[in-house]
């Protein structure tokens, strides 16, 4: 691999062959912390160990060469509505650019044209605001508007169209629940369990609410042997004090697929009577069939840019009995249903959490996301990302020196991995892919918690969507090999925790 000049200068400015935020992940790599699912080497010649100890010949290396993934189909067709799939990333190293490999969709999916074709003619042939106007194009728009949240609706299989609530994205989702219900149901002494797994916004919104309630809140530890959350600890954590259970359904970072039904069922029966149960759902309604009524679970935020839609766009689903009696999140136009000068009274859900002039385009962008999803079918698109994840783990399960996070190979995992390097920091090595066309995401993918707990500061995160092949996924794999290997050797030095190169 070509590296130019200027680069490995600045990658050796700190001598040693590596950077000091390499040598504090081997350090942590080092430290005797087993988190889940380490790759092992065998002293035997060309053999593995798995994640559960067991020997993998590896004298058969070419298995992969022979695979074939069952509706191969699907990727490759869908890939070819994305425009910027099919564009190069140009470099110092390469002037005429390498194929984009965008291996990043946990962070933000692509964008098909069906959808910013969408947007387009929304603003091209109908752009008026919605709800207020007796107009032409304010009715087209009104009727688009709402036809986005009747295709919601469906996609999750709500009761009615007004438990869906148009949000910014997940996090305001999150944000409005806590603070509507929260701040109206929660009192002091009351518990709120989450879990250690969770992204930043399904921490911080419930850390404000405990602190100003004097509410006592709990959490759910990871478990790092199996790489997902500790659940035998869970019936300890609830009592007839529990108001609030907030848990992702998959976790972004380790890719496992959270027990809904038994969390439900624990939750219920050792629960407070009226406790409430929400679900991030950022990284299961892209991928999986998500039946809201079959879930048993009160609230549901999701958010629009990580299911092929816009960026700006997300929705809170809840139940309309609850979100009838919750107050309103912010004032203003639209969320009324009458003004006097010394009171006003209120307009019932969705309305009610949805003051001003909404996200018009966004939220056409995002039911026209959910159009062109319908067209492949969630079922398909499940079963297809289920076979490529499988796929994907097993020839990273190859690369050496290398520790995977999350659930081992046979448990239920998504289309998400997440690493780290013995020597290499997350940093170092998505900047060096950066300049083979490779996107994938390095930091703490907002779970610092869930990072401290494992021991390490950062992890490299590859995520795959149903628009990703198999082709792309071997490319990658030598790729990273080569770059591994290129980054990879070097003595230790001092370290040095503010230098994390390139970013």
């Amino acid at each position: 691999m070509k590296v130019p000049l200027y680069l490995l200068a600045l990658f050796l400015q700190k001598s040693d062959g590596f950077s000091p935020s390499s040598r504090r992940l081997r350090t942590a790599c080092g430290s005797g912390i087993t988190p889940c699912a380490r790759l092992h080497m065998s002293t035997e010649t060309n053999k593995d160990l798995n994640t559960k100890g067991d020997v993998i010949d590896k004298s058969d290396n070419e298995w992969w060469m022979q695979f074939e993934l069952k509706d191969a189909s699907l990727g490759e067709t869908a890939r070819q509505d994305f425009p910027i799939l099919s564009t190069t990333i140009k470099s110092e190293e390469s002037a005429e650019g390498k194929p984009l490999t965008y291996f990043d969709s946990a962070a933000t999916s692509q964008k098909p044209a069906y959808v910013t074709d969408a947007i387009t003619s929304y603003y091209n042939t109908i752009n008026s605001n919605v709800h207020r106007g007796a107009h032409t194009l304010s009715q087209r728009a009104t009727a688009k508007y709402e036809a986005a949240r009747d295709s919601i609706a469906n996609f999750v299989n709500a009761n009615s169209r007004n438990e869906i609530v148009f949000t910014s994205g997940a996090s305001e989702a999150l944000n409005l629940v806590a603070s509507t219900y929260g701040r109206a149901n929660i009192e002091e002494g009351d518990e709120i369990i989450i879990s250690e797994v969770e992204h930043h916004s399904n921490i911080v919104p419930w850390q404000m609410l405990a602190e100003e309630k004097g509410a006592i809140l709990k959490y759910v530890p990871v478990d790092q042997e199996n790489g997902c959350l500790d659940m035998s600890v869970l019936p300890s954590l609830l009592s007839e004090r529990t108001k609030i259970v907030s848990i992702q359904h998959v976790s972004n970072v380790m890719a496992c697929i959270n027990p809904v039904d038994e969390i439900v069922s624990l939750t219920r029966s050792l629960g407070a009577p009226d406790v409430k149960i929400i679900l991030d759902s950022c990284q299961s309604v892209p991928h999986m069939p998500v039946d809201v009524q079959t879930l048993g679970v009160d609230f549901i935020a999701a958010s629009g840019h990580k299911m092929c839609g816009p960026t700006g766009i997300g929705f809170l689903w809840g139940k309309e009995d609850i979100l009838n009696s919750m107050p309103p999140y912010m004032g203003g136009g639209e969320m009324i249903d009458e003004v006097f000068m010394d009171h006003s009274t209120f307009a019932k859900s969705p309305a009610r959490f949805e003051a001003g002039t909404p996200a018009i385009a966004q939220a056409i962008g995002l039911g026209a996301a959910i159009e062109y999803l319908n067209q492949f079918g969630i079922e398909r698109i499940y079963a297809y990302e289920k076979e490529i994840a499988d796929y994907f783990l097993k020839r990273m399960m190859s690369v050496e020196g290398i520790t995977i996070l999350g659930p081992p190979m046979g448990e239920p995992r998504a289309a998400i991995v997440s690493f780290v390097c013995d020597n290499v920091h997350p940093s170092d090595l998505s900047t060096f892919l950066d300049m083979e066309g490779v996107a994938i995401r390095a930091g703490h993918h907002c779970c610092q918690p869930l990072h401290r707990a494992l021991g390490y500061s950062h992890s490299a995160r590859a995520s795959l969507y149903f628009y990703n092949t198999k082709d792309e996924i071997d490319a990658f794999i030598e790729i990273l090999k080569e770059t591994l290997s290129f980054l990879g050797g070097g003595a230790t030095g001092t370290d040095d925790d503010d230098f994390v190169p390139f970013i």
